[in-house]
């Protein structure tokens, strides 16, 4: 089953109005947090659409515009200090709560990578693998990745020494080394480890 056609299955059990929501960053040790909320304006199927992952960066950036032109979309961010005060599942949490409140459309169903939101008040479900199944919640993790990848790539232009312009501040090797070289900067996870161990006093 396409994953457009997954989505399908919910119009066809009288749901009209659909939104997907996914974040990305919730592993990393430095940057944001973010999540999309993504709502298509008509019945519409975007070729191409999967998991962000499964994607290169060139071909989220085209999808990206694509689902913008095509969709109603809310963006949640959440920084660094809120990460480590509240902890990443809370942040991500509110990060994705955030993303729907920007989407600017009252939805009757949001389809979720994973995770219930009790605060909204929206018929939901929380699906294991959204965004291998759901064409609106692949939308989003597109939609995320590409927001949050641009952040690092701002952030990479100030801190250039952990390389986040590559990694994207996800726990590689490369940023590993950097962090053990240069210490953590100030929008290193601090709540994360290795972070919290390499903290300079």
């Amino acid at each position: 089953m396409s994953l457009f056609a997954f989505d399908d299955f919910f119009h066809a059990h009288g749901y009209s109005i659909i939104a997907g929501i996914d974040e990305a960053g919730r592993g990393c040790l430095a940057g944001p947090v973010v999540a999309a909320c993504v709502s298509f304006k008509d019945k519409v199927y975007i070729e191409g659409i999967k998991d962000s992952k499964l994607l290169t960066a060139q071909q989220r950036e085209i999808l990206f515009d694509k689902i913008i032109e095509n969709a109603l979309v809310g963006i949640g961010i959440i920084d660094v200090d809120i990460i480590d005060r509240i902890n990443i599942l809370e942040a991500t949490r509110l990060a994705m709560i955030k993303a729907y409140e920007n989407l600017g459309r009252n939805v009757e169903l949001l389809l979720i990578d994973a995770v219930l939101l009790p605060e909204l008040k929206i018929s939901q479900k929380a699906i294991i693998k959204g965004d291998q199944k759901s064409a609106l919640i692949a939308s989003a993790s597109i939609v995320a990745k590409v927001t949050r990848d641009r952040i690092m790539n701002h952030y990479h232009k100030e801190y250039s020494q952990y390389g986040f312009d590559r990694h994207k501040g996800y726990a590689t090797k490369e940023h590993v080394m950097a962090l053990k070289k240069f210490g953590p900067c100030p929008i290193h996870r601090k709540s994360f480890s290795p972070v919290r161990e390499l903290m300079l006093f």
